[in-house]
């Protein structure tokens, strides 16, 4: 009794435990952001076909590159930022089963910002 109380215990502390991860310098974690069902000209895509997602969430960032008189140059995207980066410019990682991409912040194409009803906001009248 007391070994299946002790499994079950072990196996639920096992369940909570994530694994953290901190980028060094200049470094961001990226998880891609799904587009969800293509289709074109009402014809839908199967998945093999697809191209992965250029688009993800900043999971957690670095600190920054350290200059050369020591200083360091703080990173432009944050945790949660949207971003857009580049077909091959990241490496592909796996953390606690998920999918995740590690890339510098130079191979960041941009930080996506949208308006209005898509990203929430309230219409004006």
């Amino acid at each position: 009794m007391w070994l299946e109380v002790y499994q079950q215990i072990t196996k639920e502390i096992k369940v909570v435990m994530k694994t953290k991860i901190t980028p060094l310098h200049d470094r961001v974690i990226v998880k891609r952001i799904d587009e969800g069902e293509q289709i074109r000209g009402g014809i839908i895509i199967p998945d093999s076909a697809k191209e992965k997602p250029q688009e993800g969430e900043v999971i957690a960032a670095g600190e920054g590159k350290y200059k050369e008189d020591g200083t360091r140059q703080p990173l432009d995207v944050k945790k949660g930022d949207r971003i857009l980066f580049g077909k091959y410019t990241s490496a592909e990682i796996k953390i606690d089963g998920e999918d995740l991409l590690i890339m510098r912040e130079d191979e960041v194409l941009g930080i996506i910002t949208r308006a209005g009803a898509v990203a929430g906001g309230k219409k004006s009248k």
